[in-house]
């Protein structure tokens, strides 16, 4: 006989012991099922007694056990009593286990698989890595999940035939994981173009509790916010909840050494672009003179009409027009000086050394006002301070919308190469911004004043602009209000008591000089026979 048929026919003699034996044994089964739950309700009801009662309880079940014992065929009859009660609650059966619940890692993953085949798969390839009847495991290296059950690690691998030098191919695959991972954090992507692999990483949220303060940086280094610890080699100390900590800055040089001169900063409305320029100007008050010019008219630098340092605050087109055209005599004679000092072997007098700011809030809308009046264009008169602004220390800073970015001149946009981009925005606004593809995919709702910067030819880094509210907005917390009071030159009496600063004074004009060696003055600046003298008016 072969063994397959010994072995048939032993499984079958086995499978009727068995049946046998459950039939046999299952009064028996049915009954210890039900004394267990004889034995857990009895526990249930001890536990559930008060301690002050158990006694009287313990009394009363030992008083009726003897009465039992002490009848005519009493143990006989509780026992078929206790029999036929475990019987009747053991009659059904354990209720079957449920399926057991899904693995999140292996739902998400498989998800996000699925969602990778159609940009990661090609019909003419003969093994491909992704297909619909594939699995995460082939193509996922690692992955890491927090305690919440997100995403927060994963490195996958690619074709090779996928166009990853492609902004727009990226773009794609850099959605569709934020879209399946979670859309509320920001996400790096560090493509491997020589080995075909894409790390993604779930970034930590920026501070947002930083409010305007002193920095910790030399005269002509302006803090434009913070970053994380991958987009700063250093770290300074700041106040933050009421302790000083110490956070990561992105720094922007400025001053006639500096490769970037001029910033660009753009940004979505409420996002922040106001309270950038609010901060770059409290921290150039102290080493630098102001001119502002707010395009949209709104007063958000209001704070700053009539304070030392500041020559004027212009919000209409003629008075903005008027402020341009002495920036650019004013850059001319300041170069005119430097070259006279230069050849002369003498020091550069100090009304041309002092830094000169001009910082301009949504000039486009000025622009559009000039065009239709037939009047010359503001930017058109950025040109020679943005030229040869470097040389003669005056520094320009230019913040619009994002969506007027198509209005900003070419001189604008090529002379201005620390670039600052604020509020959530797609793949094409942060290119044409920053001129650089942006690694990181911001999330879908951000905080006012986050964005990322990139300073010249380096690599883009997120930013969380220090909180800088008008201190003549009321509706501002007044923390954040007497924050930014503090740091203005002097006190005024719009917005704060009579009570001086300890902000250093600004001289009145050059140290005196020994009489014994007279020094001629310097002349006052000509503004030409045609131009009528400027006066700055401070905003009504």
């Amino acid at each position: 006989m072969p063994l397959n048929r010994h072995l048939s026919k032993g499984r079958d003699l086995a499978r009727t012991a068995g049946d046998h034996a459950s039939d046999m044994f299952a009064p028996l089964t049915v009954i210890g099922r039900g004394m267990r739950h004889h034995v857990a309700w009895a526990k249930s009801r001890w536990q559930a007694t008060p301690k002050d009662r158990r006694g009287p309880t313990v009394f009363l079940v030992a008083a009726m056990l003897l009465g039992i014992y002490l009848l005519p065929h009493g143990l006989l009859f509780a026992l078929v009593a206790l029999m036929a009660s475990a019987a009747w609650n053991g009659r059904s059966p354990k209720a079957p286990a449920g399926p057991p619940e899904p693995d999140i890692v292996d739902v998400k993953l498989t998800a996000l698989y699925a969602a990778l085949t159609p940009y990661l798969a090609s019909p003419d390839d003969l093994s491909p890595l992704y297909h619909h009847e594939g699995g995460y495991k082939d193509v996922f290296g690692s992955w890491e999940f927090d305690a919440e059950g997100r995403l927060s690690r994963l490195e996958l691998v690619y074709p090779a035939y996928f166009t990853d030098t492609e902004p727009a191919a990226r773009a794609r695959i850099e959605q569709v994981v934020q879209g399946k991972a979670g859309r509320a954090r920001e996400y790096r992507f560090d493509w491997d173009e020589e080995s075909n692999r894409l790390r993604i990483a779930a970034l930590a949220p920026l501070p947002t509790d930083i409010a305007a303060q002193r920095f910790v940086t030399t005269p002509g280094e302006i803090v434009l916010g913070f970053t994380d610890e991958a987009g700063s080699a250093r770290t300074i100390p700041v106040g933050q909840g009421g302790a000083v900590t110490q956070q990561p800055p992105v720094v922007w040089r400025t001053g006639p050494r500096s490769g970037e001169p001029h910033l660009l900063a753009l940004g979505v409305t409420g996002y922040g672009t106001s309270s950038l320029i609010r901060s770059i100007a409290l921290q150039a008050l102290p080493h630098g003179d102001l001119v502002v010019i707010d395009g949209a008219g709104t007063g958000e630098h209001a704070c700053l009409v009539n304070r030392p340092g500041v020559h004027t605050v212009e919000t209409s087109l003629h008075g903005a027009l008027a402020a341009l055209e002495w920036v650019a005599q004013e850059t001319e004679r300041r170069l005119t000086a430097l070259n006279a000092a230069r050849h002369a072997g003498a020091a550069a007098p100090e009304d041309v050394t002092r830094p000169l700011w001009l910082l301009l809030d949504h000039p486009t809308e000025l622009s559009e006002l000039a065009h239709a009046e037939g009047r010359p264009d503001p930017q058109d008169l950025l040109e020679l301070p943005l030229r040869h602004g470097r040389a003669a220390r005056v520094t320009v800073v230019f913040a619009d919308d994002i969506e007027a970015r198509d209005r900003i001149t070419p001189t604008v946009r090529a002379t201005t190469r620390a670039r600052v981009l604020l509020g959530p925005t797609g793949p094409e606004e942060s290119y044409g911004t920053l001129g650089a593809p942006l690694d990181i995919v911001p999330a879908a709702h951000a905080p006012a004043g986050r964005g990322y910067a990139r300073i010249g030819t380096g690599t883009p880094v997120r930013l969380q602009v220090p909180a800088t509210v008008d201190p003549l907005d009321e509706e501002a917390p007044a923390q954040l209000r007497e924050a930014v009071i503090a740091l203005l030159p002097h006190r005024d009496t719009r917005t704060e008591a009579a009570a001086p600063v300890d902000v250093p004074p600004r001289p009145a004009g050059p140290p005196p000089v020994p009489v014994a060696e007279p020094v001629q003055q310097p002349q006052a600046v000509d503004l030409g026979k045609e131009h009528a003298p400027l006066r700055f008016r401070p905003l009504a």
